[in-house]
């Protein structure tokens, strides 16, 4: 058919064999920049031209900007609209929405991020009597998302006759669930985690959702957890008709519950499977793919792919060593004028790095540097306490049973409602077993209030109902009247607080796209939407700018230009996955997630030395580097060693006639000092020096000629 041609013309003979699979199990292998999105689409509108109903299929991904650059691409297929194309946690807060009286929520439930989380923990804390200290919030969440993840209950916990810890623990998870309830509001695991309940639970619902859904397909399949896996499987429960893409190599989020065994397993799981492996890349040149599969290969969880280029050969990889931190951020700057030089633009460039805090330094050379940038974390924006303040009022209009939103804003502008009267209105609220606006409602009840007291709570409670009379209106005006009703924007002029009315502005004129985008804007749905926002979804590829990001963030996303900063032991891998073996996989998982974004030019580099919370600590180069054939090893401007006027490293032109087969990042043993790492080599004419760091600690300056080291290997001794 000259559709089947236009839809499959463009397709490689892999893809074009993934795409046209009908029915049963589909597992595609997909290496990155091999067109798994392509592939995805293009199953979606093969199956709706071969007469399947759009509302008939389920595209599951990972993050909502590539759902949307799905259904733009179904858009320019000229596909009809209908298929259901989001990712887990939208489609789980959609169905628990639609069947909220089977999972015992009501309609309008609030979606608590980890701040609103963490003040909701510190209220359990405060009521089971336990201090913050022994039990901070944010690791006794931590503790309770795990246990949500494997499908673990309070009830599973107390049936186990626990350990004493357990048994605490136990009890704050009960209370904390108990407390949601009172809320009527959900955590992020919390919607997976009574989706898969009901799917497993309720046998007519999970008909229902099989025949609604009868294909159903999954993007990033090795970063499931083990409530998405179970998902997933209940929707084609009765089908089969389970389509999968993803790459054991990419498995990045085992820190948050993902199961890389979830893909690993999927041909034991679904005996019938049919297999694709898409090894052909269209994004990077040959030596970028070389230097990062040099780098993945060690791994022994995968499965064996080769990387294609479909590219001609390009630049090599560099591998850049300055001495410290800052040294390394003024090298970013430099790189990032060279690639300029080159033709590449701003936004043609990132910089990755392994943990947030790395961020700083960075920014301040590229200030310096008058080099623009944007930081890619999506959720900062929405933490902002400005914008907090906004979506507190929107969800209490929404759902006035949220206790951590209306805590927040009652007195916020100030309104004299202070904290003695706050928490006579909170006890009450729990003594009474009724909700915190029940209470407001009727403050009749609360004897231990004042006349003063009543007034103030009451105008609250006032303007609470008058903003109600605006639901109606699109949701862009709700915003609008709740940010001139509450205060809020004049309490900002006041201030001359520019930078938060700039902010409230840009969450309003979000709103205003999702209600010109959308066919029944509701409040309710735009709250969901902000919740489940994720960093990756900040991204803004016309921004004009140099992107700075960490190696998590980045997934998902490519670009000509990528510097990966801090590639040293301690950082990449990471210290906590250097204690505890079984994960020094992902993070090397997570460096080749990093290298393989880059299309044109890849650098990594390192510091001798960096600083940790004010103590600086010498730095070794990652593991994973060392020994990579064809990196180009430059070193970057050192602050310790001596400089000619022209700023060039002053070093003897003659060498001696010996050589010495040691290089930097290799272990060896000195006769009296121990085990070290050679962290450089200072070619010299009365013979080489190499700087060693020493197991001890000691960093020394030696003489190869004199100083009897030899080749180590610690599993040798």
């Amino acid at each position: 058919m000259i559709l089947d041609e236009e839809l499959l013309g463009s397709l490689t003979d892999a893809q074009r064999r993934a795409v046209t699979h009908i029915d049963g199990p589909m597992l595609v292998i997909a290496g990155p920049g091999s067109g798994k999105t392509r592939v995805i689409t293009h199953r979606v509108a093969y199956l709706i031209r071969r007469g399947v109903k759009p509302y008939h299929i389920l595209a599951i991904t990972f993050t909502n900007k590539a759902a949307q650059e799905m259904r733009n691409r179904l858009t320019n297929l000229h596909i009809p609209p209908g298929a259901t194309i989001c990712t887990f946690h939208s489609l789980a807060a959609r169905l628990l929405r639609e069947f909220s009286d089977k999972a015992g929520v009501g309609p309008d439930f609030s979606i608590y991020d980890d701040a609103d989380q963490k003040a909701a923990m510190r209220a359990v804390l405060k009521s089971c009597e336990l201090d913050t200290q022994s039990n901070p919030p944010g690791r006794m969440l931590e503790k309770i998302s795990n246990f949500k993840n494997n499908l673990v209950t309070p009830d599973n916990l107390a049936g186990e006759e626990p350990e004493f810890i357990t048994k605490i623990l136990a009890g704050i998870y009960r209370r904390y669930q108990e407390y949601l309830a009172e809320n009527n509001a959900l955590d992020f695991d919390d919607l997976l985690m009574k989706l898969a309940f009901l799917l497993r639970d309720d046998a007519q619902l999970r008909d229902r959702l099989n025949n609604r859904y009868q294909y159903v397909l999954v993007d990033e399949y090795q970063d499931t957890n083990h409530c998405q896996y179970q998902i997933a499987r209940g929707l084609a429960l009765n089908h089969s008709n389970l389509f999968v893409t993803g790459d054991p190599d990419q498995s990045i989020y085992g820190w948050r519950g993902a199961d890389i065994h979830n893909i690993l397993a999927f041909e034991k799981d679904y005996p019938e499977t049919g297999v694709v492996r898409l090894e052909q890349n269209f994004r990077s040149t040959p030596e970028v793919l070389e230097a990062a599969d040099q780098v993945i290969r060690v791994n022994i969880k995968r499965k064996v792919k080769d990387l294609l280029s479909t590219r001609t050969s390009g630049a090599p990889c560099e591998l850049l060593h300055y001495s410290s931190e800052y040294s390394e951020a003024d090298g970013m700057v430099r790189w990032i004028k060279q690639l300029l030089e080159a033709g590449l633009n701003y936004r043609d460039m990132a910089v990755f790095y392994r943990v947030n805090s790395m961020s700083r330094v960075l920014e301040e050379a590229l200030r310096l540097g008058h080099i623009p940038y944007q930081i890619v974390r999506g959720l900062e924006f929405y933490h902002r306490r400005e914008i907090k303040d906004m979506l507190a009022y929107l969800r209490i209009l929404v759902n006035p049973a949220d206790q951590v939103s209306l805590v927040r804003i009652i007195n916020r502008p100030t309104r004299g409602i202070g904290t003695t009267t706050l928490n006579r209105l909170l006890d009450h609220s729990q003594n009474t077993h009724v909700t915190i606006w029940q209470v407001l409602s009727d403050l009749e009840q609360v004897g231990s209030l004042g006349v003063s007291a009543r007034a103030k709570v009451k105008k609250f409670v006032d303007l609470i109902n008058k903003l109600h009379t605006y639901l109606e209106k699109p949701v862009a005006e709700i915003m609008r009247k709740t940010y001139e009703l509450s205060g809020l924007e004049a309490i900002h002029k006041a201030e001359c607080h520019e930078e938060a009315q700039a902010n409230v502005k840009e969450l309003i004129s979000g709103a205003q796209r999702y209600d010109q985008e959308t066919e029944h804007p509701t409040l309710s749905d735009h709250l969901q939407q902000i919740s489940l926002i994720s960093d990756a979804d900040a991204y803004d590829m016309e921004a004009g700018s140099v992107s700075l990001m960490t190696l998590h963030a980045a997934k998902g996303l490519e670009f000509p230009g990528v510097l990966i900063v801090g590639v040293e032991d301690g950082l990449i891998p990471h210290t906590r996955s250097l204690m505890e073996r079984q994960d020094v996989e992902e993070e090397r998982r997570l460096l080749f997630v990093g290298m393989t974004r880059a299309k044109d030019r890849l650098a990594l580099s390192y510091a001798g030395s960096r600083s940790f919370q004010g103590s600086t600590s010498v730095q070794i180069l990652s593991q994973f580097v060392r020994g990579i054939p064809g990196l180009d090893h430059k070193r970057g401007y050192y602050d310790d060693l001596d400089y000619d006027s022209d700023g060039t490293e002053s070093m003897d032109d003659d060498y001696p006639d010996e050589t010495y087969d040691f290089a930097v990042g290799q272990l060896v043993r000195h006769p009296q000092l121990g085990p070290g790492r050679i962290m450089e080599i200072i070619p010299l004419r009365k013979g080489p020096k190499a700087i060693v760091q020493f197991q001890s600690g000691l960093r020394r300056t030696l003489a190869l000629k004199y100083a009897n080291l030899e080749p180590y290997d610690p599993y040798d001794y």
